[in-house]
């Protein structure tokens, strides 16, 4: 599939766009292992990766993505829950040793295994919680079909350019569906690549830049050692327990992401003047949200609309905007109301409501109602 300005109105489903979207931006081997319904993605993947190897599971995958990207790769993988969690340990390995990737986390309905074949928005606290210490892994969300394009790029470009695993969040309807939709206004994309050292002197591969990043170099090169590890390092890579210069580059890991989130913030902020509530939807709800939001509008409703597509870490932005509103209703597809008490804690804020539901899309009637409360 080549992106061009004519109008070229084709049959497709996120799966393909977000394929072709990661292998323009740059990635160059997908390691996987089928689960449905990340299966179109293995599919398409197999079709158009310049290097695909399958792996005999998911603890393999991620392994193996650890290993090319040392060698100087940007590895993809896809998912779904059950799959995710065997790779989580290997994932903290990749975020410590700094190792640029991408997981395309293909949300289903659990616990465990659940049932594979219904969507669910249910793995957002696991990703903020699924780095031991606290650290939330970076997230990018997808909520529209042009989204499967421009965020899969962000997603990448955030991986390389952070030196950290992220996770591209998405659920079955966004990559099964199948939508007319047409490529010709989608941007071309340029390829990504890693930020490689090209000084005389020693190599210190985890000594920071300005933006607190590393700069890369694969350890099959030939004119430097590298050392790469997943224990507690200084910037040499010496394994170093709980000193200082250890506790120093620990902490760094979270601060680069921070300290780098402006760059990757990326949201839809629909305002109405004179309005005092706001919805605030992601992924898949995204689209009921939307058509919610214009009934309201028709019937004489002022209310706002925040899509937030970086949804971890949280960015600041989100809390001044959600500050400006009365009433402030969060819309997502799992019983607890993940991304509510991530924002605003166990017991939440007194302003704030939520639209839940378990194994069934929210509906924009079930919005309307909740702010029409």
């Amino acid at each position: 599939m080549i992106v061009n300005k004519k109008e070229s109105r084709l049959l497709h489903d996120g799966s393909k766009l977000i394929v072709e979207s990661l292998v323009q931006s740059g990635a160059d081997i997908f390691i996987g292992y089928p689960i449905t319904p990340a299966n179109l993605l293995y599919l398409y993947s197999h079709k158009r990766f310049p290097t695909f190897i399958a792996a005999p599971d998911e603890i393999t995958t991620l392994q193996w993505m650890c290993g090319f990207a040392t060698t100087g790769k940007i590895p993809v993988t896809a998912t779904s829950f059950p799959g995710f969690a065997l790779m989580l340990e290997s994932v903290n390995m990749a975020l410590m040793m700094e190792l640029p990737m991408v997981v395309v986390l293909v949300q289903r309905l659990g616990p465990a295994t659940g049932t594979a074949t219904c969507g669910s928005q249910g793995d957002l606290a696991l990703l903020n919680g699924g780095i031991s210490g606290g650290f939330s892994l970076p997230t990018i969300s997808i909520s529209k079909m042009e989204d499967c394009w421009t965020m899969s790029n962000k997603a990448l470009k955030m991986a390389v350019e952070l030196r950290s695993p992220v996770i591209l969040l998405t659920s079955k309807e966004e990559v099964m569906t199948q939508a007319s939709f047409d490529i010709a206004g989608l941007p071309l994309l340029k390829p990504i690549k890693n930020n490689y050292y090209s000084g005389k002197a020693i190599y210190q591969p985890y000594k920071p830049g300005k933006n607190l990043v590393p700069e890369f170099l694969a350890v099959s090169n030939k004119n430097h050692q590298v050392r790469i590890t997943a224990s507690t390092h200084n910037q040499d890579g010496i394994i170093q327990g709980t000193t200082a210069a250890g506790m120093d580059n620990t902490k760094r890991l979270e601060s680069k992401i921070i300290n780098n989130l402006d760059k990757f913030t990326f949201y839809e902020y629909n305002k109405q003047e004179g309005a005092e509530k706001l919805l605030i939807a992601y992924g898949i709800t995204a689209a009921a949200s939307r058509e919610a939001i214009k009934t309201l509008r028709e019937n004489g409703e002022k209310v706002s609309l925040l899509i937030p597509k970086t949804l971890l870490p949280v960015p600041p932005i989100y809390i001044e905007i959600i500050e400006k509103y009365q009433k402030v209703v969060i819309a997502e597809e799992n019983l607890g109301g993940q991304y509510r008490k991530i924002l605003f804690g166990v017991y939440g804020n007194n302003k704030v409501k939520g639209v839940n539901g378990i194994a069934k899309l929210i509906t924009p009637s079930e919005i309307m109602e909740e702010i029409s409360r």
